[in-house]
């Protein structure tokens, strides 16, 4: 298991967890997302290649339409 923050919360995950992974967990991977890794932006191609590990920050925006 690894603790790691997620928006500010401190949420443990399995091991060997990727960031696609945990938009699968909370439903978001058919939303236009962004997503901070340890204050850095990750390309959605790199989603599946980067493995959380414990103590990472992630961040996860999304983004919502409206007028």
């Amino acid at each position: 298991m690894a603790k790691i923050q997620l928006n500010g919360k401190k949420v443990v995950i399995k091991t060997n967890y990727s960031i696609l992974d945990l938009l699968k967990k909370y439903k978001l991977t058919n939303k236009k997302v962004a997503i901070e890794y340890n204050g850095a932006i990750i390309p959605r191609s790199n989603y599946k290649k980067k493995y959380l590990k414990n103590k990472d920050k992630i961040e996860i925006v999304h983004f919502i339409g409206g007028g």
